[in-house]
C-alpha cells in the first residue's frame, strides 16, 4: 500500500531524484577529497595508501639522509597479511621491514649483493600516528 501511495503521488520519483542527487554530490565530494587529501580519500574508501612525503640528503655526507613517509591503517593491514608484522607490532617497525625489502630488492635488481654492501643502519622515528621519519 505504501508503494502504491508513493507511486500515485509521485513520491517514488522524488525519492529517486533525491537519491541520485545525493550520489552525485558524494561523488563530487570524493573527487575533491582525492585531489586535496589522497590519504583521506583512500582511507574513506578503505584502500591501502602510502606515500613518501619528503627526502632529505645530508649535504656533508650524501650516504646519509632520510625519507619521511605517511600511510594509513589499510596499508598496515596489507603489510601484515604479506607477513611484515603481526597485531601488536609497532606500525613504524612494520613499514621499516617492508622498506628494507624494497631497498634490498632494488640492490639485487642492479646486481649488487645486499649482504656484501655496507648499508649502515636504518633509523625509524615516529612523528605521529601513521607517520615516520626513516633515516
Amino acid at each position: 500500500m505504501k508503494q502504491f501511495f508513493k507511486k500515485i503521488t509521485g513520491l517514488d520519483k522524488e525519492e529517486q531524484r533525491i537519491a541520485e542527487e545525493k550520489a552525485r554530490v558524494e561523488e563530487e565530494s570524493m573527487q575533491v577529497l582525492k585531489k586535496k587529501d589522497p590519504k583521506a580519500y583512500a582511507t574513506k574508501r578503505k584502500e591501502p595508501w602510502v606515500s613518501v612525503l619528503d627526502v632529505k640528503v645530508n649535504k656533508d655526507n650524501v650516504r646519509n639522509g632520510f625519507f619521511e613517509m605517511d600511510w594509513n591503517e589499510y596499508f598496515i593491514k596489507d603489510l601484515k597479511k604479506a607477513g611484515y608484522g603481526e597485531d601488536g607490532d609497532i606500525d613504524e617497525e612494520i613499514v621499516d621491514r617492508w622498506f628494507r625489502d624494497i631497498v634490498y630488492n632494488m640492490l639485487q635488481e642492479e646486481g649488487i649483493d645486499p649482504a656484501d654492501r655496507s648499508a649502515g643502519y636504518i633509523n625509524v622515528t615516529s612523528i605521529d600516528k601513521g607517520k615516520a621519519e626513516v633515516s
